[in-house]
């Protein structure tokens, strides 16, 4: 059985696991608990993926996938979707420049919690973190601007990496109050997290 390196925080694991529910596959990948963070390596994961990261998808041939990007490439294809990740052209390009868009949201928004999280206070850098925060709320106004033209019932990864950065910003940044700035996008996450591919993998606290 192929098996997935996760942890139930991850907005990258909760993309690939939407990427699995959405092509029939969930349930045949096991989930093996694991420790990641961005200091402390855990051996789990390095035995597997050298960046020590989740998620890592080890196939069952023993070969290892990772990052997210890769891994629901690699969903969509051996399942023979080409609604995830279009055929080549046009719309192919959108769904992976919003994708980036979405990944781009996740990682500033990661590192600024990082920032508060994991490093020491007398470390900390609030420069840095206004700066990411920053970030954050420039995706959130490219998110809106492009709200009108986002699919619910058939998304591509553009989708999928969308509301899984908004996903987290609800678990995790609720002081943002992001729908306050953001209507359309906050009626489209809406629609968007009641898929039950979304419902199956909400984020949780251990």
């Amino acid at each position: 059985m192929t098996k997935l390196l996760f942890a139930p925080t991850s907005p990258f694991v909760r993309k690939v696991m939407v990427c699995a529910h959405l092509t029939g596959q969930a349930g045949g990948i096991e989930l093996l608990d694991s420790a990641a963070h961005p200091v402390r390596r855990d051996p789990r994961i390095a035995a597997h993926n050298p960046l020590a990261k989740v998620p890592t998808l080890i196939l069952d041939d023993g070969r290892s996938l990772y990052d997210s990007r890769v891994i629901c490439e690699y969903l969509a294809a051996t399942a023979g979707d080409e609604t995830i990740f279009p055929p080549a052209g046009p719309a192919r390009w959108t769904a992976s420049t919003r994708q980036a868009l979405g990944d781009g949201l996740l990682d500033a928004a990661l590192l600024a919690r990082y920032e508060t999280t994991a490093r020491p206070q007398e470390f900390q850098w609030p420069v840095w973190r206004s700066a990411l925060l920053e970030k954050v709320e420039a995706c959130l106004a490219a998110i809106e601007d492009i709200a009108h033209e986002l699919a619910v019932d058939e998304p591509t990864i553009g989708e999928i990496a969308i509301g899984c950065g908004l996903g987290y910003l609800d678990f995790r940044f609720p002081e943002l109050d992001w729908r306050a700035r953001c209507g359309g996008a906050a009626r489209w996450n809406e629609a968007f997290q009641a898929l039950p591919a979304m419902q199956a993998t909400r984020p949780r606290d251990k």
